[in-house]
């Protein structure tokens, strides 16, 4: 029998602590900075599993005729920030892991904390769902921690130019097919963050604003550190992270 999904509830809290404890202490044991094929091969095989989950995602909607011109393309942020994660696990890069990084604390875990599922864990589709978003974040943690990758300042004029890119991209597809991608036309018909928010079009703004904001909050860690270590911030990879070509 399915169990109506619980805000908050038991297993949701266990899967939004899952996704950034389990790659910290992954990290932390693994040590894969001292351990570089095991860590590509651990890189690798979690891309896949983000890919079959992915895949399994779309399948599931299909089943259950779910599919329609709102969910059958990937324009969703989320899936955006899979492509960006998957390809920085397979080919690290500066660019793609800062889009991966910001996409994935500023918008994915906005998903995990007010996730669209009906029912509650063991569903099939309350595991898929949280596998798919909560591995965005665990590969990004773990890209953080374990290999000690990370965003510079010159990483913030390029993530705000692809988000507002991807906005745009989500604009026009809303436009021509009557959809809803990053909820540009509407507010989502869950609980969500937007209920504290303005009707439409004005919360659309505030959008802006809060998505500029958390990019300042999400690097703010990094530019403390930098300003505690040497006093001056402001130059890209003054180390080069393992792994990065």
């Amino acid at each position: 029998m399915n169990v109506p999904f619980v805000l908050f509830g038991g297993p949701h809290l266990i899967a939004l602590v899952s996704a950034f404890v389990l790659p910290v202490a992954a990290a932390a044991a693994i040590r894969p900075r001292a351990h570089r094929d095991f860590d590509r091969i651990l890189r690798w095989s979690f891309a896949a599993l983000m890919i079959a989950n992915w895949c399994a995602w779309m399948f599931l909607l299909y089943e259950k005729r779910w599919l329609g011109p709102g969910n059958e393309l990937p324009l969703n942020l989320c899936d955006w920030a899979t492509v960006a994660t998957v390809a920085t696990l397979i080919y690290p890069n500066q660019r793609t892991y800062e889009l991966s990084y910001f996409w994935a604390l500023a918008g994915t875990l906005q998903g995990m904390m007010t996730p669209d599922v009906i029912y509650d864990f063991p569903d099939i589709e309350f595991v898929l769902f949280f596998v798919f978003h909560g591995g965005i974040i665990a590969a990004v943690l773990y890209m953080t921690f374990g290999l000690g990758w990370r965003p510079y300042p010159a990483s913030l004029p390029r993530v705000i130019g692809w988000s507002l890119f991807y906005a745009a991209i989500a604009g026009f597809f809303d436009w021509i097919l009557g959809a809803n991608y990053a909820f540009l036309r509407a507010k989502p018909p869950f609980a969500t963050i937007f209920d504290f928010m303005p009707d439409w079009p004005w919360y659309i703004p505030l959008l802006v604003g809060l998505g500029l904001l958390s990019t300042a909050v999400y690097y703010a860690p990094f530019f403390l550190w930098d300003r505690r270590r040497s006093g001056s911030p402001d130059r890209e990879r003054q180390s080069q992270p393992v792994g990065f070509t």
